[in-house]
Parts: structure tokens; C-alpha cells; sequence
């Protein structure tokens, strides 16, 4: 049976707040971690209403704090928004302090708007307009193994603590190109089905296909991220997920507010384009009874050879997003921790 983990974006839900989104992930993680999730991971995003996860590095110290068996990690740093040094020592003292248990996943986005990646980026050398995510990361491998030239001025400059390892990498893509990088440095790979209209299989085949072993991973490892809610019925999860549905509608004309509930949902007024936009989603959005979602989802990890699907749920009422975790993890057989 394909391994599950746990993608968390931190959602803020209408009449809530940011910090209450932000406590309920760590509840979610440490009940993920009992039921035996293999992994879980936080998103880096800024200024959208609706996720609280901005800070991935503080949210992990956080989780892997409450939790005893679960990886925690990002899901990703968006590392053109961060200076390669400071993403290397960060997760170097996560590492320190969680040994065995952190992921370093990284990102090409920026996960925001144009204007805000240049409030982010502008103490750093660049402009904002070009892709660096490459240069970046070559940059963060050379702090890691002091492989700077002797007449470079970073060649004395350590990532600290030196006595500690980075935590593995993964590459996270939505279309071919971060699946044929991580191929090529022998990264793990981590493809967003959830957001992406670009064919899965694709990326996942060709990352196993072309991948070179390296220091940091001897095979190929793939995690597929998908969209899942799960409730007892068929109509109780269709009913939850239309939340998903109006903030699917809303983000598509730049409306960015906080997760409706489903009866804001019902009595939203959709325009037909509206519809058509949902209902294109929701070949994305994986939303059933147990056995529907473990049926689409073996079918998902199947055509795709994912060693891992990693899910992330968008709905209201949190106690609706545990309770869909712990159906998962019973339909799955996953094995509950001691």
C-alpha cells in the first residue's frame, strides 16, 4: 500500500484567524503522527488571506517539537525568496535539534504576486525578474560542502553548525522542469497535482526514468501531492468541498479571502464561467466517501509510480479536516504509531 503524508498550508477559515489556523496545525500534526502519516510538510505563501503559512522554518521547529515519529518538513521554502545561506543554516539547526526527522523541500516560485516577491526579495541582488532559482541552489550545495574556489569571497564563510549534514532534499514542481533538475543532482522529487494542470505522469516517469544517483540519495524517490477530502458519505464530502469550490471561483478573478463555509458556498451566486472553472477543478479535487478517495488515489500513484502521495485538505471545520485525515488512514491500513 503507497505511503501517505500531509501537505498543510495553514488554512484560515472565515470568522477565524491566522493564529488559530496556525495552532491547528500543529493538532493536526500530532494526530497525523499517531495515525501514521509518513511525513508532513508546510507550504512558504504570502499575503493571501487564506494561509497562514508564511514561515515554514518556525512552523517546522514547532511540529517536529510536538510530535515523536512523523518527517516534518517544507513543502517548499521558496528559495528565490531567501538568501541560499540562510536557507542552509536554518535547516541546519533543525537538523540539529530534530536529527532524522526534517525535509528540505525548495521551490521555484515565489508563492505570492509579482509585488510582493519584490518586497521580499529587495535587500537581496537581484532584480526580481529573472529566474535565479538555479544559482541559488548551486550556491546553498557549495556553503554545504565548502566547494567555493580558494579566490571566491564566500570560501570562508561556513554554514553553521558545520558538525551537521543539510536534511535531505526534494525538488517540488508543477510542470517537467524541476523533475528532470532533481533527476540530474540526485534530489528527491515532490510533483504539485493539486495546483497543476499538467499531466502527472509525465513528471513523475521522466524524474525515475532520467534520475543519477548522488551523495545525497541512491534512488529514485517520488511524491505525488494531490487534493483529497474524505467524510463518511459521498454527499458529506461533496458538501464540505464546496468551500474548496467557491475559493477555486473566487482566486480565479483575484479575490483572495479567507475559506468560506459551505453554506456562504451554497448561497454564493456562480456565473456560468464560475462553473465551468469548479467544475474543471474538481477532476483535480479527490472528494468521497473512504473507498472513493482510496480508489482514485491508487489510481493516481499507480499511473504515476508514486513511492508517496502526499494529501492536503482544504475545508471549514477543522474538526471535518482531522476526521478526514483519520478516515484516510484507516481506509489505508496505515499503521498507527506506538
Amino acid at each position: 500500500m503507497v505511503r501517505l503524508s500531509v501537505l498543510d498550508l495553514s488554512p484560515i477559515i472565515a470568522g477565524s484567524s491566522g493564529a488559530t489556523a496556525l495552532r491547528n496545525s500543529i493538532d493536526l500534526a500530532a494526530l497525523a503522527d499517531r495515525l501514521g502519516f509518513t511525513r508532513y510538510w508546510v507550504a512558504e505563501h504570502h499575503n493571501l488571506a487564506s494561509v497562514a503559512s508564511s514561515a515554514p522554518e518556525i512552523m517546522i521547529g514547532q511540529i517536529a517539537a510536538a510530535t515523536r515519529h512523523i518527517r516534518v518538513g517544507s513543502g517548499g521554502v521558496m528559495l528565490s525568496n531567501h538568501a541560499p545561506l540562510m536557507v542552509a543554516e536554518r535547516f541546519k539547526v533543525l537538523e540539529a535539534l530534530f536529527p532524522g526527522r526534517i525535509d528540505l523541500g525548495l521551490g521555484r516560485a515565489p508563492g505570492t504576486d509579482q509585488i510582493t516577491s519584490l518586497a521580499l526579495r529587495r535587500r537581496q541582488d537581484t532584480t526580481g525578474e529573472q529566474d535565479d532559482f538555479l544559482d541559488r541552489f548551486q550556491e546553498m550545495i557549495l556553503f554545504e560542502n565548502n566547494g567555493f574556489p580558494a579566490n571566491h569571497p564566500f570560501s570562508k564563510v561556513s554554514a553553521m553548525p558545520t558538525d551537521v549534514k543539510l536534511p535531505p532534499i526534494w525538488l517540488l514542481g508543477s510542470s517537467d522542469y524541476s523533475a528532470q533538475l532533481a533527476a540530474q543532482v540526485g534530489a528527491g522529487f515532490s510533483f504539485a497535482h493539486h495546483f497543476s494542470d499538467y499531466p502527472p505522469e509525465i513528471p513523475m516517469l521522466n524524474y525515475r526514468n532520467q534520475f543519477k544517483p548522488s551523495a545525497w540519495r541512491q534512488t529514485p524517490y517520488a511524491i505525488l501531492g494531490v487534493a483529497a477530502i474524505c467524510a463518511e458519505t459521498e454527499a458529506e464530502a461533496d458538501r464540505l468541498a464546496t468551500s474548496a469550490d467557491l475559493h477555486f471561483a473566487r482566486r480565479a478573478v483575484g479575490v483572495y479571502g479567507p475559506l468560506a463555509s459551505p453554506d456562504e458556498a451554497a448561497a454564493y451566486p456562480y456565473t456560468p464561467i464560475d462553473r465551468q472553472r469548479i467544475e474543471h477543478n474538481r477532476r483535480r479535487l479527490i472528494a468521497g466517501s473512504p473507498a472513493q478517495v482510496r480508489e482514485r488515489i491508487a489510481a493516481l500513484a499507480d499511473v504515476t509510480k508514486a513511492d508517496e502521495v502526499m494529501i492536503t485538505t482544504m475545508v471549514f471545520d477543522h474538526a471535518a479536516r482531522k476526521r478526514s485525515y483519520e478516515l484516510l488512514a484507516r481506509e489505508f491500513g496505515l499503521a498507527a504509531a506506538s
